[in-house]
Formats: structure tokens, C-alpha cells, sequence
């Protein structure tokens, strides 16, 4: 992939960065993220054609947050379980407020 190839994405889930100063190669996961949990359908479907699905299925697990449907989606798509996800793991190793 050439360093300068950007996938045809809309910079709706980019609200907080400079969309045209991205590095979409080396900033792989944090453009998957960002793509899966505030991305539009055809952005999620992008990004999987730019990337593949298997170098999402590898890099996606990877992730610090998912939204609950955004996790259970990739879990479908991806045919992977929430344990694999450090996102979701993270969330079960902390303690809920409701808990204590």
C-alpha cells in the first residue's frame, strides 16, 4: 500500500484531528477506531476494502474503546468474541459504581 493512499472515507468520525494530516498506514488502528465506533456505513465498508479484513481482524483487537454495539458488529463481521478485544476486557477487569 503507498504511503500516500488515503481510503475514499468522509472525515465524519475525525471531528477532533486534522483529517488531511492523517497518516492512514501508520495510523492504522486509531483510523479503524475511529471509523468503526463514528463512522458512516460506507466509511466502515471502505475501510475494510483499504485495509482488508484480515489486517482489520489482526489490528481491531487491539483497540482502547468500543462502543457495546460497535463490539458486538465487529464481533459478527469479524467472527471473533468479546474476549478477544482488549477494549472488552479492560472494561470487565474495572469495576462497575453499580458493584460497589
Amino acid at each position: 500500500m503507498d504511503k500516500k493512499t488515503k481510503p475514499n472515507i468522509s472525515p465524519t468520525a475525525f471531528w477532533d484531528v486534522n483529517f488531511n494530516k492523517i497518516d492512514f498506514e501508520h495510523n492504522s488502528l486509531f483510523v479503524m477506531d475511529k471509523v468503526f465506533n463514528y463512522g458512516t456505513w460506507s466509511d466502515i465498508i471502505e475501510t475494510l476494502r483499504f485495509y482488508g479484513i484480515e489486517r482489520v481482524k489482526k489490528e481491531i483487537i487491539h483497540a482502547p474503546y468500543f462502543k457495546n454495539t460497535t463490539l458486538s458488529f465487529l464481533c459478527l463481521i469479524l467472527n471473533l468474541k468479546e474476549k478477544d478485544f482488549e477494549a472488552y476486557q479492560r472494561r470487565q477487569a474495572r469495576p462497575s459504581i453499580w458493584d460497589q
